[in-house]
C-alpha cells in the first residue's frame, strides 16, 4: 500500500514441525523486496526463523510485546516491539497492535508474549487480526476498515477452540464493518500425512465463510483469494 510492502507471519518453507504445505510451493518472487515483516505471536505456524532467513536483508520486524528475546536468540537487531495499542511508522503507513484473544506461549513449555493484530493505516486502512477468537471489542479496533482479512480455520481437521471458523469470522465483519474482506489461514497447511487425502478443510471454510457474510454482512464485498492467486484492491 501507497509504495511499501508488508509481509505478515511468513511460512515460505514446504514444512513447519508436523505441518506441510499442501498449497503451491512459493518462489522467490512472491517475497523480494519486503519493506517490513509483521509477527502477530509466537506460535510456530506464524514465527518460524527458517522463513524469515529467507527473507532479503536487512529485515525490518514488527513484533509482540514480550518476544524480543526470542528473535534475538534468532539473531535479528532491527526489533520494534510492540504492545497492545502501540503504533509505529513504517514509510507511509501507520500500524497499531491491537488485541488478539489468542494463546500466549511458544509450544507446550515455550516463552511467552503478547498476540496481536495489526490495524495498517495509508491512504486505505486494513485490518490483519493475526490468530484469535471473536471478542465483542473487535466493534471498537478502528473505523472505516477498507479490508478485513478473516482467518477462517485453524490448521487442522476443525477450527481448534482458539481460532474462529466460517461463522465466527462473519460475525466479527458485523462488528468491524469493513467495506471489503478476504478470508485467510485456510488451504496452506496440513498435519503430516493428512495432504494425499485432499481433507474438506483445504476447501469449505472460504466458501463457507463467504455463505455467511451473504446472511450476516451483505454490504461487505467478500473476494476469495485461492493459495498461489493475487488480487488488486
Amino acid at each position: 500500500m501507497d509504495g511499501f510492502r508488508l509481509l505478515t507471519d511468513p511460512i515460505l518453507r514446504n514444512r513447519v514441525t508436523f505441518l506441510h504445505r499442501a498449497a503451491p510451493a512459493l518462489t522467490s518472487s512472491s517475497y523480494e523486496k519486503i519493506d517490513a515483516v509483521l509477527i502477530s505471536h509466537l506460535h510456530y505456524d506464524h514465527l518460524d526463523f527458517p522463513s524469515l532467513r529467507m527473507l532479503p536483508e536487512p529485515l525490518k520486524l514488527v513484533i509482540p510485546g514480550g518476544s524480543a528475546p526470542v528473535l534475538r536468540k534468532g539473531g535479528y537487531e532491527d526489533l520494534n516491539e510492540l504492545r497492545i495499542g502501540d503504533s509505529i511508522r513504517l514509510g507511509p503507513l501507520e500500524v497499531e497492535a491491537v488485541f488478539a484473544d489468542h494463546v500466549r506461549k511458544r509450544g507446550l513449555v515455550g516463552p511467552s508474549a503478547d498476540c496481536l493484530g495489526y490495524i495498517i493505516s495509508g491512504s486505505s486502512r486494513i485490518y490483519y487480526p493475526g490468530d484469535t477468537r471473536l471478542f465483542p471489542e473487535m466493534a471498537h479496533l478502528a473505523d472505516d476498515l477498507e479490508m478485513a482479512l478473516m482467518p477462517v480455520w485453524g490448521w487442522g481437521f476443525d477450527r481448534g477452540r482458539m481460532h474462529m471458523g466460517p461463522r465466527e469470522a462473519a460475525e466479527a465483519l458485523t462488528l468491524l464493518k469493513p467495506r471489503q474482506a478476504i478470508p485467510i489461514h485456510w488451504g496452506t497447511l496440513v498435519p503430516l500425512g493428512t495432504r494425499f487425502l485432499k481433507p474438506s478443510f483445504l476447501y469449505f471454510p472460504p466458501l463457507e465463510f463467504a455463505s455467511w457474510a451473504r446472511q450476516l454482512a451483505p454490504e461487505v464485498k467478500v473476494h476469495i483469494v485461492m493459495p498461489g492467486e493475487s488480487i488488486d484492491i
